[in-house]
């Protein structure tokens, strides 16, 4: 079926949703607040299930232009020590393809150039929507994309569920140097992560307390192993980026609503904000925008086909995000905790 939606946020999970719907044959507008789109520069993990349906939207060979294979990372000690393997090699065992690794500037563009291909998806900026339902009564569907603190999930779903800190910090940044080791260093309430980016560059994150500054960022992390104190040092302290973790709680009833006053679908961090610890904040984003636009593909026309589509993409992705979601807060405070001996022997009974 097609018809008439219009997408706030234009972020992966709201271009990824307009190309999903404008391939279908819908007439999509995207919104968003921002006067320009976010640029900063962190990595995305994209598992091969995110790839396939990047692949179904048409911009699969534009993100693997620029994405780097993920391979060969380990969890280790603050001294170095390994005690495992993250499990790549067996998620390209089983796919056939290996986990990437990409900027978000890189995703971003590859989803506005999918975009732009077709000519008519104005995405306007500086644009705040503050009634949803006025907005949803004069379209068929609206796609609340817009982030953990959304609006339109707000205007349907009420403010039980929102933003919930964890009391933790992120700190991320770009260095300009290539590490010789790539994964996780879990120390006593804090780790920090290297991955790839692209040649010459290292992706990296960590965690501290809540009350860290910049400046003593470097100190926390200042003993431990090579190349860690070197690759902070190598960055611009203006350049990181520092956010609160936050997750979405408590989970949502429903990722859809299909009310009189207009027909209405979350996707993204609106419907299912969750800790980066798991690196399926964007994968899941895109398997939103997937499940959405392949349901209504196949609704029959008119209101009934549109809720019935609406319902079969909760029915898909509601429990599945939920679940990663739940997992990504779990590990969370497993990374984060103190008792780091009982918890680095429990890692090293994971498989190799």
């Amino acid at each position: 079926m097609t018809g008439t939606a219009t997408v706030v946020g234009a972020g992966i999970g709201g271009l990824a949703t307009a190309i999903g719907l404008r391939r279908a044959g819908w007439s999509v507008t995207v919104l968003e607040r921002r006067t320009e789109l976010e640029r900063y520069g962190a990595a995305f993990g994209i598992h091969p299930t995110a790839q396939s349906a990047l692949d179904r939207l048409g911009v699969g060979d534009a993100l693997r232009e620029h994405a780097v294979p993920y391979r060969d990372a380990h969890i280790r000690t603050p001294d170095g020590a390994s005690i495992a393997r993250l499990p790549l090699e067996r998620i390209e065992r089983k796919s056939g393809r290996p986990e990437l690794l990409i900027s978000r500037p890189y995703l971003l563009d590859a989803l506005l150039a999918g975009l732009d291909a077709f000519g008519d998806v104005p995405v306007k900026l500086g644009e705040r929507v503050t009634d949803v339902d006025a907005l949803a009564a004069g379209q068929d569907l609206v796609i609340g994309a817009d982030g953990i603190r959304s609006a339109v999930r707000t205007a349907r779903f009420g403010d039980r569920s929102g933003p919930r800190e964890v009391g933790t910090v992120a700190w991320i940044g770009i260095a300009d140097i290539e590490s010789p080791v790539h994964g996780e260093t879990w120390g006593s309430g804090r780790f920090f992560g290297l991955t790839p980016v692209e040649p010459g560059r290292t992706n990296w994150y960590a965690t501290a307390p809540e009350a860290t500054t910049a400046d003593e960022l470097r100190g926390l992390f200042a003993g431990w192993h090579d190349p860690i104190p070197r690759i902070l040092a190598a960055t611009d302290p203006a350049t990181w980026i520092r956010y609160e973790m936050r997750h979405l709680h408590p989970a949502l009833p429903s990722f859809v609503s299909a009310e009189a006053s207009g027909r209405v679908a979350l996707v993204g961090d609106a419907a299912h904000a969750m800790t980066p610890n798991l690196g399926q904040g964007a994968c899941t984003a895109i398997l939103d925008a997937d499940a959405l636009t392949r349901a209504l593909t196949v609704a029959p026309p008119g209101p009934a086909g549109i809720a019935g589509a609406l319902r079969a993409y909760d029915r898909e992705r509601r429990r599945s995000a939920q679940r990663t979601a739940f997992a990504s807060r779990t590990l969370h405070r497993f990374m984060s905790t103190e008792r780091t001996r009982l918890r680095d022997a429990a890692v090293r009974l994971l498989p190799g």
